[in-house]
C-alpha cells in the first residue's frame, strides 16, 4: 500500500517537512553549536554542577545544562510568582518553541487561532516531588507542576488551536510526539507542528532510584554495542522541531532541512518480562516504518540507534537491526548513538538523535559514536551486517540520504522514523524560492514569517537577556524550592 504512495526521491504526498528546529542540549546551546559538538566527536558528560545532587555519593557523572533556573517570564506574560511555581520544564518547552519558530521564521503572532499542534514527550516527576516538600504550595503550584501543561502552556502563549499534548511513553516518549505530529499534520488536523521533548535531572534520589534498578553506567559513559557496555548515563536538556506537510512548506517557501517520509509505533506485547525489551517487536516496528515511507531496507544508510550501551539492551537492538535492515545488503548498514555524546535524556532521547540525524542530513556527513571499541559476542555486527560509526564520515556513496531513527520505551512501547534528505529545489511552487516569499507591508512573508532583517538572528532574545543577567547572583540551586529559583522577570524582548 505504502509502496504506491512515495518511494525515494519523490517527497510523496505524506512526506513531512522539518522547517525549524531548536535545542539546548549539554554543551550546546543551539543546533549549531550540537552540529559542532557532533562533528568534534565531543564527550560531553561531565560530573554534575556545582550546587547540583549534593547529596549523590554515587552516579554523579550526566550531560547536563549550565542553566536551568534562568528563565524570561515578562517576555511571555507570566508573572514571577506564576514562574516561581512552574515547573521547569514548562519554561525550558516555552523558549525552545519560540525558538523554533524564529528558526523556521515564522512569526508567532501569525499562528494566533491557526490549527497549529503542539506535541512534546516529558517524563519527569522530579519538580512534582520537590513542590510536595513545601508547607504552603501557592495558587500556582497545581498548574506549575502538571505535565500536561508543559505543551498545553505553548498553545495558551501562542494562542494555538490545534492538538496539544504532553505524551508519556517512557523513554520512547519524544519520538512517538513527533509521530503523532505527523499523522496530525498528514489527516489535515493541523497545518504546522511543533513536536520534540524536554527532560531535566533535579533529584539524585531519582538518579539513585535508577542506580537501584541497575541501568546506570558506574564508569558514567555509554559504551553503545561494546563488549564493556554496562548501563548509561543519565542526560537532561531538549528540542523542538516545526513540521509542516512538505507540499505546503515547499509552497510557501520554507526551507526544508529533511523530510520525514513515514514512521510506525508498536508495543512489545509482553515478553520476559515487564522492562525487557523484544527484537521480534523492534524488527516488526522497523518493517511498519519502512512500509509507511516506502523505503525498502536497503534504501537505509544509517540507523541513529536507541543504543543506551546495557548489556541486554543493545544485544535485542543489534538482533532486531540485522533482521529488518541486515539481509541482501552490499554494504554493512551504518549505525550509532548520541548518547555517546550527550548521555540518554530519556523522554527527550528520541528527539535528540532525530536532530542528529537531521543535522547530519543538512551537512552531508555522519558523526561518529564514541566510546566503541570490540563487539561482544552476543553482537555479532559482521554477521548482522552492521557497522558502527567510529569517525566523522560522508554518507554512503549512491542514492538519496535516508535514515532510519529508533527509540524505545522501558515499557514496551516502541518507535521508528525514516528521515531523509529533501527533494530538490526544483520542485518548489513555480515563482517560488525557498526564503524568498513575498512580504506585505508590515514585514511578513506570505506564510506569516517575519521578514529577515540586518542583525536578525534565531536566538538573539536568548542570548541579548543573558548577557542582561551577566553579573547577577545565581539563584539557589533546584535542591531548593523558593520563589527565587527562576523567575528573574527580565525585561520584554520585542520582534525586529
Amino acid at each position: 500500500m505504502a509502496e504506491s504512495r512515495q518511494r525515494p526521491g519523490t517527497g510523496g504526498p505524506d512526506a513531512i517537512a522539518v522547517i525549524g528546529m531548536a535545542c539546548r542540549l549539554p554543551q550546546a546551546a543551539d543546533p549549531a553549536g550540537f552540529w559542532r559538538l557532533l562533528r568534534e566527536g565531543v564527550d560531553a558528560v561531565a560530573d554534575a554542577p556545582a550546587g547540583r545532587w549534593p547529596e549523590a555519593a554515587e552516579y554523579r557523572r550526566g550531560g547536563f545544562l549550565a542553566d536551568v533556573d534562568g528563565f524570561d517570564a515578562a517576555f511571555f506574560g507570566i508573572s514571577p510568582n506564576e514562574a516561581a511555581a512552574m515547573d521547569p520544564h514548562q519554561r525550558l518547552a516555552l523558549e525552545l518553541g519560540w525558538e523554533a519558530l524564529e528558526n523556521a521564521r515564522v512569526l508567532p503572532a501569525a499562528l494566533r487561532g491557526s490549527a497549529a499542534g503542539v506535541f512534546l514527550g516529558a517524563i519527569s516527576q522530579d519538580y512534582a516531588a520537590l513542590s510536595d516538600r513545601t508547607a504552603s504550595p501557592g495558587r500556582h503550584a497545581y498548574t506549575g507542576v502538571n505535565r500536561a501543561l508543559i505543551a498545553n502552556r505553548i498553545s495558551y502563549v501562542l494562542g494555538l488551536r490545534g492538538p496539544s499534548l504532553t505524551l508519556d511513553t517512557g523513554q520512547s516518549s519524544s519520538l512517538v510526539a513527533v509521530q503523532m505530529a505527523g499523522a496530525s499534520l498528514r489527516r489535515g488536523e493541523s497545518d504546522l507542528a511543533l513536536a520534540g521533548g524536554v527532560n531535566l535531572n533535579l533529584l539524585a534520589e531519582t538518579t539513585a532510584a535508577i542506580g537501584a534498578f541497575g541501568a546506570l553506567s558506574p564508569d558514567g559513559r555509554c559504551h553503545v554495542f561494546d563488549e564493556r557496555a554496562n548501563g548509561y548515563v543519565r542526560g537532561e536538556g531538549g528540542a523542538v522541531v516545526v513540521l509542516k506537510r512538505l507540499a505546503d512548506a515547499l509552497a510557501d517557501g520554507d526551507q526544508v532541512h529533511a523530510v520525514i517520509l513515514g514512521g510506525a509505533v508498536n508495543n512489545d506485547g509482553g515478553g520476559e518480562g515487564l522492562t525487557v525489551p523484544s527484537a521480534r517487536a523492534q524488527e516488526e516496528v522497523i518493517r511498519l516504518a519502512c512500509a509507511e515511507a516506502g523505503v525498502t531496507p536497503g534504501d537505509v544508510g544509517y540507523v541513529e540507534l536507541h543504543g543506551t550501551g546495557t548489556r541486554v539492551g543493545d544485544p535485542v537492538e543489534a538482533a532486531a537491526l540485522g533482521a529488518a535492515y541486515g539481509a541482501g545488503r552490499t554494504e554493512p548498514l551504518l549505525v550509532g548513538s548520541v548518547k555517546t555524546n550527550i548521555g540518554h535524556l530519556e523522554g527527550a532521547a528520541g528527539i535528540a538523535g532525530l536532530l542528529k540525524v537531521v543535522l547530519a542530513v543538512k551537512h552531508r556527513r555522519l558523526p561518529a559514536s564514541l566510546h566503541f571499541q570490540t563487539p561482544p559476542a552476543q553482537i555479532p555486527l559482521d554477521a548482522l551486517r552492521l557497522r558502527v560509526v567510529q569517525e566523522t564520515r560522508p554518507w554512503p556513496v549512491g542514492g538519496r540520504l535516508v535514515a532510519g531513527v529508533s527509540s524505545f520505551g522501558m515499557g514496551g512501547t516502541n518507535c521508528h522514523l525514516i528521515v531523509a534528505e529533501p527533494p530538490p529545489t526544483a520542485t518548489v511552487a513555480p515563482g517560488v524560492t525557498p526564503g524568498t516569499a513575498q512580504h506585505d507591508s508590515a514585514g511578513h512573508d506570505s506564510g506569516g514569517r517575519a521578514r529577515r532583517r540586518p542583525g536578525w538572528c534565531p536566538g538573539g532574545r536568548r542570548r541579548r537577556c543573558a548577557s542582561r543577567r551577566a553579573g547577577w547572583p545565581r539563584s539557589p540551586p533546584p535542591t531548593t524550592l523558593t520563589p527565587a529559583w527562576t523567575s528573574t522577570a527580565r525585561g520584554r524582548w520585542t520582534w525586529r
